[in-house]
Order: structure tokens, then sequence, then C-alpha cells
């Protein structure tokens, strides 16, 4: 059997996300024990979240302790078995981290991955936690109707684009906000949108806004907060809905000055609801079976952008955070079976 890696998190970000926070080291292959599997990691996602995870300070989750292998969603094999419920062969979509081989009792496994349905590595992107991000906070948050304009940001992001696309399957009028000519384009040429606007080569996004949602914007998926938050937040429609996925856009700590109390929410009577993915596991085999269903009729067009051995992972990282990525960033880990 292969050796094992670990990448340890050694360091804090001070402010910046940089590589040398983070050590691979070598490590013998774990045993397993009875009610227990030995999972070989094959695909790593990579995620702007993992941000927030390092830091400090706790957000939503309580943080990575130093010294100890890095948070992450993972698809793996499993090569051996004393479970039930996993024999060997079953590829599994879980919390393994980054880790070559891990030992699971089934704890920090999410699903049971169909590679008859689509690539595994898919199970990370549009069937997996960007899809099921998209669909609740675009679905179950914003609840759009057909005819309504969709704004959202990081638009070809793993998640930005399947809001996208999730709008166009819905009847909506699907508008991103996205960094760079190559990144617009896929939201226009590969994603179906009907209007992205380049904003780091816009004079005034307000006017590019005007000029893309004529009739205002009815429903808003935000990524970023900041500057495209507050120009968005100028054109929302009588009740409009508001969903904060992430606020890539500004520092995790100090508390940030925004997304804030707008006062185009009292005077729209529009409702602004952060959410979090991980708060609807209850309902996640339910959620990949209707993204399922759209992407065997052909809904979905995805991109990835893999990088080669956990040993870069950290790398791979700090390039997702300076916006480097052009798809959703993965690492593969071992060979896919």
């Amino acid at each position: 059997m292969s050796e094992n890696t670990h990448v340890l998190l050694r360091a804090r970000p001070d402010p910046a996300v940089t590589a040398d926070l983070f050590e691979p080291v070598a490590v013998s292959v774990p045993k397993i024990g009875d009610g227990e599997v030995l999972i070989r990691v094959i695909w790593l996602s990579l995620d702007p979240a993992m941000r927030g995870w390092i830091a400090e300070a706790a957000n939503y989750s309580t943080p990575v302790p130093l010294g100890q292998p890095m948070t992450g969603f993972t698809v793996g094999e499993v090569v051996e078995s004393r479970h039930a419920d996993y024999p060997v062969g079953t590829i599994v979509q879980g919390r393994q981290g980054w880790r070559r081989f891990a030992v699971s009792d089934g704890s920090d496994i999410d699903r049971v991955v169909d590679p008859s349905v689509a690539p595994i590595s898919t199970a990370l992107s549009v069937l997996g936690l960007n899809g099921a991000t998209a669909y609740i906070g675009l679905v179950e948050v914003c609840d759009p109707k057909p005819g309504e304009t969709v704004v959202v940001t990081t638009a070809a992001g793993a998640v930005g684009s399947m809001v996208g696309q999730i709008a166009k399957v819905l009847g909506c009028r699907a508008v991103g906000i996205a960094g760079g000519p190559g990144k617009t384009r896929a939201c226009l040429d590969e994603f179906g949108f009907d209007a992205a606007i380049d904003y780091k080569n816009t004079e005034d996004l307000g006017a590019a806004l005007d000029a893309a949602c004529p009739d205002g914007v009815d429903c808003f998926f935000d990524n970023v907060g900041a500057e495209q938050f507050d120009r968005v937040m100028e054109r929302i429609n009588q009740s409009a809905r508001i969903a904060i996925c992430g606020t890539i856009g500004m520092p995790s700590f100090p508390l940030p000055t925004g997304p804030r109390s707008n006062r185009q929410l009292l005077i729209k009577r529009a409702r602004m609801q952060g959410f979090l993915i991980l708060d609807h596991f209850d309902r996640y085999d339910a959620i990949i079976l209707r993204l399922s269903a759209w992407y065997r009729a052909g809904h979905f067009r995805y991109r990835e952008d893999i990088t080669d051995g956990i040993e870069n992972a950290a790398g791979a990282l700090v390039r997702l955070l300076a916006g480097g990525n052009t798809g959703k960033a993965l690492v593969r880990v071992g060979e896919d079976s």
C-alpha cells in the first residue's frame, strides 16, 4: 500500500493565508478496528471558506487545531472495511481532510457516490457541496419566480456558476458578476447567463448593473460583500430576497463593516438571510437527487481547476483565495478508480 501523508496546519494567517502555514508529513497508514473503514482519498476540495476555518477566532466552526491535519471535503474509495454499510470498493464523499489515507467510523462520511451518474469528482462540485449550496441559497432562501432577475457574485466560481444555471432552469434572468474577461465569457458561453459584468474592468459597476438588470434585482446571491454588495443592494426591487453565502471580498477579522443592515432592506421590504449548507445535511441526499436529475437532463456545465499531489494543496489554496482558479478547485490526491 502507498505511503500515507498528512498536511498539518502549523500557524495561523497573519493576516494572509500563505503556503508555509501548512506542512506535509509522512505518517504510517492507519489500522482499522471493528466498525471502521480505511479510505483512500482520491479528490480533495479546496474552498474559500477554508480562510475562516484556519483563523484564530471561531466563526461557525471551531478553528482547525495547530499541528493537526487540515480540514477538507473529500471523495475516496474504501480499501479496507470492517463496517457493514461500506464494503471495499465503495466510493464515499466525506470530510477526511488533507490526507492520503484516513480511518472512518462513518460519522464523517456524508454519502455514498454512484460512479455511474457522473465522474466522481463532481461529488465535490455540481453534484456535491457546491451544487447543494447553490440550491439552498437560491431555491429555498431566494425562492425565485419565473421571469425574475437573479444576480450572483463570483459568478464563474463553483457555487456561482451553479446559481446561474439553476436560475435558468427555473425560468429566471441570470446576471453574473465576475473578475476578468475570461470568467465573464465563461458565464455567457459555458454557463448560459443572460448577462455578465467584469467588475475588474468596469469603471461604473452601478451603471453596468442598470444595463444588465433593466427591471431591477429580485434575487441576490452574494459570495463577496464589500462594494459589489452595496451596488447590487441599491438596485433591489420591492420584496427582494438576498442570500448571504460568503464574504470573500472582505477580511474575516476584524469584523468588517458590511454586509450590514442596509436602508434598502427597509424601503424595499426585502429579506436578507445568511445560510450554511452544513445546516441542511438532513436533506442532502434529496437535494443531490434533484440536482442529478437536472444534470442528466443536460442543464449543467462545469469547469475543474485540478492540482496534482496533496503536497501542493497549500499553494493551490493560496491561488484560489487570490482568485486565480478557473473552475472548481480540486486536488487530485490519488488515482481515480
